[in-house]
């Protein structure tokens, strides 16, 4: 992270490997990190029912509760991008720092706020008198972590932005298996229950932070950029992270209606829509991986004041997003019959879900194009034009989803609503990548 790479000339082959370069590592970080989540399930799963359920619900807030604030990373990263493509180190070491700084300000908060609400947030999920107790438990310990969670976000975008994915990889499974090893020797070693899963989960979390500021702190000394807050610096990271939490907020808001709109359907519909949902998103990861470099990339580009370059590179990363999708779709297509046994028996979920999961597939190229374009705009700094994009976006879904029901329509129709949505954010960011109103350079937007 010490050397800002030249930019190289365009060409495809270039800007293959570039992108390469950057979204394999992503891709291997992103799909570390929900294995937490899993090694955490899998481990407390053995101590009884009651625990797991107490668990479901504690990770659901807390995965709620650090998602909102993904800005951290995607703001940090275009930020420091463009001063990297600027030529300067230290002004970029810097402003991943503010960023730095104000994840372990909201960090702060939402600890407090949680801490505060926990008994009224677990209550309001309905969970069960047996389960409560369990939930309450790890959502407080575990609340300690969410600064750290913080803090890796945005030093995950301060070295996306400097062109390095591949120190977030190394972190994310050097976390994974510290994680896995704390549990089982603090809920079965130490006997300490589902309390020992949240510490070791607390205890890897802050050692990934500290990995992650000891290499940025260690890039600040060699460059001679402060390591002190400063106010101005942390409130325009604030103001520039704005429009993406209102984008983020409204993405959360439809995965929120879609599932409120399946579980109306009936229990084999939202259970089929869970599986779904499972599925969308891990396959959101890849595709999220080349949106990744499009932020890193992109960023630096326009930071050396290359609109041609960073044009050619934006394209180029459509085509790897529509290929991606096709592959992807394809794979869904084939593997069904092994991917739904993995999940459910039940008939009734079964039929419920097969339909459902060819429009997933179809629907595979279109989400490659809508994650390319946002990583594009994202690396742009042209947030306040996607968080209205994703407004208009949630206006059109809501009430398409709600119709659902209403028509006497099922899981498929849903998956149809959802498709819709994808298709909106994709003709909204086709506008905005074709009008070329983000082609802004210098090292600030």
């Amino acid at each position: 992270m010490t050397q800002a790479p030249p930019t190289p000339k365009t060409g495809p082959g270039r800007h293959d490997r570039e992108i390469l370069a950057l979204a394999v590592p992503a891709f291997g970080a992103l799909v570390a990190e929900p294995l937490f989540v899993m090694v955490d399930s899998a481990i407390v799963g053995h101590l009884g029912t009651p625990q797991l359920a107490g668990l479901g619900v504690a990770a659901a807030l807390l995965t709620t509760g650090v998602s909102v604030f993904v800005f951290l990373a995607y703001a940090t990263t275009a930020a420091v991008a463009r001063r990297v493509g600027a030529g300067d180190l230290q002004a970029a070491i810097r402003q991943g720092m503010d960023g730095i700084w104000l994840a372990l300000l909201l960090g702060a908060g939402v600890v407090a706020f949680l801490l505060a609400t926990a008994p009224w947030l677990v209550a309001a999920f309905g969970t069960s008198d047996t389960a409560t107790p369990h939930a309450l438990t790890y959502l407080r310990i575990s609340a300690l972590g969410v600064p750290a969670m913080l803090v890796i976000l945005a030093a995950t975008g301060v070295l996306r932005g400097l062109q390095d994915t591949r120190t977030p990889l190394y972190v994310a499974v050097g976390g994974f298996a510290a994680n896995a090893a704390l549990n089982v020797a603090l809920v079965y070693g130490a006997g300490l229950g589902i309390a020992g899963s949240a510490w070791g989960t607390v205890a890897a979390q802050w050692g990934m932070a500290a990995a992650y500021l000891f290499v940025v702190v260690r890039g600040a000394r060699k460059h001679d950029a402060s390591l002190r807050p400063d106010a101005a610096g942390i409130r325009a990271c604030a103001q520039a992270g704005v429009p993406l939490l209102v984008r983020t907020l409204s993405l959360r808001a439809v995965l929120m209606i879609a599932t409120a709109v399946a579980a109306r359907l009936g229990d084999a519909d939202i259970a089929a829509h869970q599986i779904l949902l499972s599925l969308w998103s891990l396959l959101a990861f890849a595709l999220d991986a080349i949106a990744i470099a499009g932020q890193a990339i992109i960023g630096r580009y326009l930071g050396a004041g290359d609109t041609e370059g960073a044009r050619a590179v934006g394209r180029r990363m459509v085509r790897w997003g529509i290929v991606s999708g096709l592959v992807l779709g394809l794979l869904v297509i084939v593997t069904r019959p092994l991917f739904i046994p993995l999940f459910t028996s039940d008939p009734a979920v079964e039929a419920a879900l097969l339909p459902a999961l060819l429009v997933v597939a179809v629907s595979q190229p279109v989400s490659g194009i809508v994650f390319v374009l946002d990583g594009v705009l994202m690396g742009a700094g042209d947030g306040p034009y996607l968080a209205g994009a994703m407004l208009v976006t949630l206006a059109v879904f809501t009430p398409a989803a709600l119709l659902v029901p209403a028509l006497g329509g099922g899981l498929t129709a849903l998956w149809w609503a959802m498709t819709l949505m994808m298709l909106v954010r994709m003709v909204t960011l086709q506008l905005r990548a074709r009008s070329g109103r983000w082609l802004v350079t210098g090292a600030t937007r």
